[in-house]
């Protein structure tokens, strides 16, 4: 659902789910591999000695020789080499295959030229198909073969996933990426897809990836997942049929008459379970993404529409469809406003408030200082400063992406380019660590109204409009 800006200089220490995933599938390749015979002991590092071993495997499976078979052997041989490297060395594994298998500079010169000195459509369709071909990467060629492997799909997601951690400042790696994205783009169209609804009687190793991949509200045990999948509540995910006990991403949803407007009352393991018949409003409470390594390949909107049109003849009573969505940027970007200048991003009158109450808890006369104290405790301090946060978050939801026309915050982004609006602000609606850090416990509506939802979308992605709600304007413009 977010964009996913995470790089760093080298591949981070990987979970122990990861590495028990590793050794799995190592075990599950062990018997495609061993017809091809022993294979060579390889430092975990990969040094450069070693690297000349991988080398010649990668060459192997690029010369084809044989049928699928042997094919798949090579390919597992391969793969299972890349799994038996520890963190440094299969950031080695990455840079052989990004540096030494890219296009043939000289060859694709020559074939941009045969198109252009084409003399006829024949010879330039020729050309053309000259040029593709030339643009085909031999590591293109070479990741395509791990498709035919168990599990193979899966594998290569996971590469991507590590490698993004490496693409910053790397022209080498970032094409390397690229290649890898453009394969996992056309296996991954929202056409093969499956949508299924998760239940308490799924199988339990689904279960125990929902619980593993929920990152907004996380599951705290059995109990509260049995919570979440109750009769008043509906989880559904996208699975694809190469990797079918794998979600890709998932959404929650609570059934409930009127906008929720706090996640708390939500998630409570006690309150009394509602009657789905009499709901009139599906709520949105959290959406992931179960998989780092399909970034980027958005299937998101489609999910939310498919979950919609799935409710609507369910529950035909269905008046409103929203979320009730954190604001994982606010208080960062408040941080940086109050940097600048306290001055310029209060009105005279919220400089005031905040001044006489900061002299009040004797904190100093700021409103950063305010905030660095246990302020939402004090009932009185949290009333005062409501209606000044509120539009400062208005503010914050209104700013886009410089040159973009995107909304600043990613998941204001991810609703409003599927065509809802910004439709209410919830004051003290997630007051957990991680509500209170992200977004001084503001959580945000996004509704989709069905009437509006193209011209919605067409208006923010065509002009960079954003559609909000009339008390969230007048909140804009005090």
């Amino acid at each position: 659902m977010e964009d996913v800006k995470q790089v760093g200089a080298a591949i981070p220490a990987v979970s122990q789910a990861f590495r028990d995933r590793l050794r799995n599938l190592r075990g599950m390749w062990r018997d495609i591999a061993v017809s091809l015979g022993k294979t060579p002991r390889i430092s975990p590092e990969l040094p450069a000695d070693d690297a000349e071993v991988l080398r010649e495997q990668m060459r192997d499976c690029l010369q084809g020789r044989g049928g699928e078979v042997s094919a798949r052997v090579r390919a597992a041989t391969l793969g299972r080499s890349y799994l038996a490297l520890n963190d440094e060395g299969r950031r080695n594994f990455l840079r052989l295959l990004a540096e030494e298998f890219g296009t043939e500079a000289a060859q694709v010169d020559a074939a941009m030229a045969a198109v252009a000195a084409a003399k006829t459509p024949a010879a330039r369709l020729v050309a053309e198909r000259a040029l593709r071909d030339a643009l085909e990467s031999p590591r293109q060629r070479l990741l395509t073969q791990f498709n035919a492997l168990p599990e193979g799909v899966k594998f290569l997601v996971d590469m991507r996933a590590e490698l993004l951690s490496l693409v910053k400042s790397d022209a080498a790696m970032q094409a390397l990426e690229a290649d890898l994205k453009e394969l996992l783009s056309a296996w991954f169209d929202v056409g093969f897809l499956e949508l299924q609804r998760i239940t308490w009687r799924s199988p339990a190793l689904i279960l125990e990836k929902i619980m593993a991949y929920e990152a907004v509200h996380a599951i705290q045990g059995w109990r509260d997942l049995k919570n979440r999948l109750d009769s008043d509540r509906r989880l559904y995910a996208f699975f694809h049929p190469r990797m079918p006990d794998e979600p890709l991403i998932f959404v929650e949803v609570a059934l409930v008459r009127g906008m929720a407007g706090n996640v708390h009352e939500l998630l409570d393991e006690h309150a009394p379970v509602g009657d789905p018949s009499k709901a009139d409003t599906a709520i949105f409470y959290s959406i992931n993404n179960a998989q780092r390594g399909l970034v980027g390949i958005s299937f998101g909107n489609f999910l939310i529409k498919r979950v919609v049109d799935s409710l609507s003849h369910e529950f035909p009573n269905l008046k409103a469809f929203a979320t009730l969505s954190p604001l994982p940027g606010f208080r960062a970007w408040l941080d940086e406003r109050l940097a600048e200048g306290e001055v310029k991003l209060l009105t005279p009158a919220e400089h005031r408030i905040v001044v006489a109450l900061a002299q009040g808890l004797s904190v100093g006369t700021s409103l950063k200082a305010i905030l660095s104290t246990p302020w939402v405790e004090d009932e009185g301090v949290a009333d005062t400063l409501k209606g000044v946060l509120m539009r400062l978050c208005v503010r914050y939801l209104s700013e886009k992406r410089e040159g973009t026309g995107r909304a600043l915050d990613p998941v204001a982004h991810f609703h409003l380019s599927n065509g809802a609006r910004i439709e209410r602000l919830n004051w003290l609606a997630d007051t957990s660590s991680k509500g209170m850090t992200q977004a001084v416990g503001m959580m945000v509506n996004y509704l989709y109204k069905l009437s509006d939802i193209e011209a919605n979308h067409e208006a923010y992605t065509g002009q960079g409009r954003t559609a909000m709600s009339g008390p969230i304007r007048s909140l804009l413009k005090e």
